[in-house]
């Protein structure tokens, strides 16, 4: 059984939701990463923040990237996934949530992250274009 451990990113970091904007990017830039997950004071998952969060709902609004947090923009429910979940549960998550990136919690931890290019990695073809149809097209 492929688990998500198995496949994700592993060394994901938070971020604090009191973090600024500014603070968010420079992390994406140093880690080479597209997106952070949020948290908390109590370091629980509260979003997840995207390099398109900070240049869409930020900088083209007129906001100073340097005085919004990164909890401003961190909104709706937080998805996550078991370490130890099977990876049709993954895909189940992600599809129904059209969602593209995925923490991998382990003992109420942040292990790691699962993102399009995990999955391109250990999907069959067939597999990948399902998932793609499921959350670009809508279906």
């Amino acid at each position: 059984m492929t688990t998500a451990a198995d496949i994700m990113h592993p060394g994901a970091q938070w971020i604090p939701q009191t973090e600024t904007l500014d603070r968010a990017a420079q992390m994406m830039r140093n880690l080479s990463v597209g997106a952070l997950p949020v948290s908390d004071a109590n370091e629980r998952l509260c979003g997840i923040i995207t390099d398109r969060d900070i240049v869409v709902e930020c900088v083209a609004m007129g906001h100073d990237p340097s005085k919004v947090t990164c909890g401003d923009l961190a909104k709706g429910t937080p998805r996550w996934i078991n370490a130890d979940a099977d990876i049709s549960e993954v895909l189940h998550e992600m599809e129904s949530h059209r969602i593209r990136r995925l923490p991998v919690i382990d003992n109420k931890r942040l292990v790691g992250m699962i993102s399009e290019a995990d999955l391109a990695r250990n999907l069959s073809d067939e597999k990948l274009a399902e998932f793609a149809h499921n959350i670009y097209a809508g279906a």
